[in-house]
């Protein structure tokens, strides 16, 4: 399945529209509904900049390991490494001490030679 291309960032809430959120342009890029705060999604962009910048920090001293494989989980889930399966919301945070998990996943997603 091809990715979607994304607006990019930096997004924000319609000043009129409340539910819904606009790229830099005016130009629509997500509707929710009233109970979802949308701010979220406004601040995605924003996110997935600062995990890419993380992500690529050298100093071994500044992010843990744990906290190094967290970023990288989520952010294969936000490049869509994971292609459609669905994760329970909150299932970086409560895995990310459970290092079998993560190896379990890292497995999943390690590309396999022609020879196997």
């Amino acid at each position: 399945m091809p990715k979607t291309k994304v607006p990019s960032g930096p997004w924000r809430i319609d000043p009129q529209k409340h539910s819904q959120v606009i790229d830099r342009f005016g130009r629509n890029v997500a509707s929710v509904e009233p109970e979802i705060d949308a701010s979220l999604i406004a601040t995605a962009p924003d996110m997935l900049g600062l995990l890419e910048k993380l992500e690529l920090e050298k100093d071994d001293a500044a992010i843990s390991p744990t906290l190094r494989e967290e970023i990288q989980f989520v952010l294969r889930k936000a490049r869509g490494d994971f292609g459609l399966a669905v994760f329970p919301g909150g299932i970086s945070r409560q895995n990310v001490e459970n290092r079998e998990w993560l190896k379990f996943i890292a497995a999943l997603l390690k590309p396999h030679s022609a020879t196997e």
